[in-house]
């Protein structure tokens, strides 16, 4: 992980293209800005985390679901 210091109107760039700037501090609070570019994507951790999960989730179901067909085998045509 890379750690920077900043102080307030100071920003960093991001691969030429995503700036990050700090807009001010109070206390131990810090707010953030963000220039990028309008197809990225860009999530809080939780939210993130929370996706990923579930995305986790859905792959093992469905490879649950694909084993079960699997031993089940073809249908017969009646």
């Amino acid at each position: 992980m890379l750690y920077l210091t900043r102080r307030e109107g100071e920003a960093v760039i991001v691969n030429n293209e995503i700036e990050v700037r700090v807009l001010g501090v109070r206390g131990r609070t810090v707010r953030l800005g963000f220039r990028f570019p309008p197809d990225t994507t860009v999530l809080r951790e939780e939210l993130f985390e929370q996706i990923r999960r579930a995305n986790e989730e859905a792959a093992t179901a469905g490879r649950s679901l694909a084993g079960a067909v699997a031993r089940k085998g073809p249908k017969e045509d009646r």
